[in-house]
């Protein structure tokens, strides 16, 4: 009499058996999810399939491609509710990622290969018909495929395995998906899926209304110390100090306070100035004048026969697209060229690197 076992080398009718069993316990009390299957990345110039990688430096596909034609198979996972974490700073979901299991045998005989990595799961039964937005069209659910394994329940008593457990978090406006956010929303409508699942426009506001407000509160780096101390000035803009004699000498010859960034283009009083970028002839004394050749601009105040120093203009804007008179905008992004030993170089290549001399071949 042969010895009883569940266990076979082979694969026999026990776990055909078994796995049909399995499928049809997705078949009755399963959803159904579209797959939109990961093909490979194109960028232009290269051409990958699935089993490669596009940037091996940071191990990521940016440029992916899918199939025009969505297939459907059955699944079953946990509906659990999204809550938003506010104990820390910041905006966070703590339960944004899904956990689905879906029958091996099914889903390779359906989409022709092992579910994988970049694929994108679309729920058809979290649809919302009644979406608060001027769309005609319901709102899709789309989720990508993180990680793949064998589920730990999904093991017969054969020892075989027939489920996949499915780790999904839900897409974003990236360029990863743009094959699939590009497609239409819908058959009545020209709107894409971007138009409708997108949250760049509306982020982008938000972002352009903090600039606003913060440049609003704060127009300048560093310190305003301006309201920190007053001078009492006439009509003239010169400072009413009757115990002395000459009304020039009573212009301060620097800011009250001294400090990180508090020093800017107009002279302590707030007095007419002039500006360029060489000394102009015939100065008053007392007079200020800002040279503008100088990063950063530097403020001079003409006493006696010669011009002094007075301060440096280092409250600058931080608005990005301005040209900032700092290091920041003209040595760090600088992108200016120029002709050394009749080679093009850049600015920011070392001096000593381009005129060394070059080993023969």
């Amino acid at each position: 009499m042969p010895r009883l076992s569940l266990y076979k080398p082979e694969r026999g009718n026990d776990y055909s058996f078994l796995d049909k069993q399995v499928f049809e316990m997705f078949t009755i009390g399963g959803t159904d999810i579209n797959i939109h299957k990961y093909i490979g990345t194109d960028d232009g110039e290269a051409v990958k399939d699935h089993t490669q990688i596009q940037d091996l430096l940071f191990l990521e596909n940016r440029d992916r491609k899918y199939d025009q034609d969505i297939y459907t198979i059955r699944g079953i996972y946990n509906v659990q509710d999204i809550d938003f974490d506010l104990s820390q700073f910041g905006l966070f979901l703590s339960n944004d990622t899904l956990f689905m299991t879906i029958h091996i045998n099914s889903s390779v005989k359906t989409i022709g290969r092992k579910i994988m990595s970049g694929d994108v799961i679309e729920l058809p039964h979290l649809k919302d018909e009644y979406a608060e937005n001027d769309f005609s069209v319901s709102l899709k659910r789309y989720y990508v495929v993180e990680d793949v394994n064998r589920a730990a329940e999904g093991f017969s008593p054969t020892w075989y395995p027939h489920l996949y457990r499915l780790k999904l978090k839900q897409i974003y406006d990236g360029q990863e998906y743009k094959d699939i956010l590009d497609l239409p929303a819908g058959e009545d409508t020209d709107a894409t899926l971007r138009d409708l699942l997108s949250t760049y426009d509306t982020e982008t506001q938000i972002n352009d209304a903090i600039l606003s407000e913060a440049e609003a509160d704060a127009p300048l780096s560093g310190y305003d110390i301006g309201h920190y101390y007053t001078l009492a000035v006439d009509d003239h803009g010169k400072a009413e100090i009757d115990t002395v004699e000459d009304p020039q000498a009573s212009r301060p010859d620097r800011p009250g306070y001294d400090g990180y960034l508090v020093t800017g283009e107009s002279p302590p009083n707030g007095s007419a100035f002039g500006q360029g970028i060489s000394f102009p002839d015939g100065p008053q004394d007392g007079d200020y004048f800002l040279r503008t050749d100088y990063l950063p601009n530097r403020l001079f105040r003409f006493k006696g026969d010669r011009w002094l120093k007075v301060q440096d203009n280092v409250r600058m804007t931080m608005t990005n697209g301005v040209n900032r008179q700092t290091h920041k905008g003209t040595f760090i992004n600088n992108t200016n060229t120029d002709t050394i030993g009749g080679e093009t170089v850049t600015e920011k290549q070392s001096l000593s690197e381009a005129l060394r001399p070059k080993a023969d071949n």
